[in-house]
């Protein structure tokens, strides 16, 4: 026998993994599709989430896990309309892990939903290299951020199922390119949809919300 003793260390994703597999078994007989909105803080995630309430509560019952790293003031904003809502609190934590939202997501009365959305800790790096058990990432970009981003962070936008640039009401006060901002995106993910809106005005809600719609019917079909 040897004398040596050999470590092994086995890669922490692993285990994300596994958990995020348990989340996933766990929707689909309740046929609930589960999102990811990653995006920088100030882009206009819970923003966004208070705009689809008000649109989507008469179709869809929905609820929300609100990741940050300390406060409770998004969840706060996202209650006040009616909208069941758990606080994922990292304390530090650069995003939120499948077993965080696991956890969450079990305590969910899951067979009166059929949407939860995981607004995750604000961040266009960390987030996207992890897998929470979501039906897809949906990457946000804000006008404010500059139209470069999706070169400087790739993963996130390669990864995203859809692309959100939002605050388009603010176009007129920025210098930002939008043309250019959409190439970019273009270069790192060729197919996925982009939908252009403000949130605070409604201008290009509808789109995306049609884009939510389809997408949910193909994930959780009748």
């Amino acid at each position: 026998m040897s004398a040596h003793t050999i470590k092994v260390y086995r890669d922490i994703l692993e285990r994300d993994a596994d958990w995020a597999r348990r989340t996933r078994e766990l929707a689909a007989p309740h046929r609930v599709t589960m999102i990811n909105l990653i995006g920088s803080p100030g882009c206009g995630k819970t923003r966004l989430l208070e705009a689809a309430a008000v649109a989507l509560k008469q179709e869809y019952r929905f609820s929300v896990l609100e990741g940050d790293v300390e406060t409770t003031h998004d969840a706060e904003r996202l209650a006040a309309l009616g909208v069941p809502v758990a606080q994922l609190l990292t304390g530090g934590g650069c995003h939120l892990s499948a077993q965080m939202v696991h956890l969450a997501f079990k305590e969910l009365p899951l067979d009166a939903l059929d949407l939860v959305v995981v607004e995750n800790v604000g961040n266009l790096m960390c987030p996207a290299c992890f897998d929470i058990g979501e039906d897809a990432k949906i990457a946000l970009l804000s006008v404010t951020e500059g139209e470069d981003k999706p070169v400087k962070y790739p993963l996130l936008f390669q990864q995203a199922k859809a692309v959100i640039i939002t605050k388009t009401d603010l176009l007129p006060h920025l210098i930002f390119d939008l043309e250019r901002c959409l190439r970019y995106i273009r270069e790192v993910n060729a197919d996925v949809p982009v939908f252009a809106l403000s949130a605070s005005t409604g201008e290009g809600l509808d789109a995306w919300l049609a884009w939510l719609r389809n997408f949910r019917a193909v994930t959780r079909p009748a």
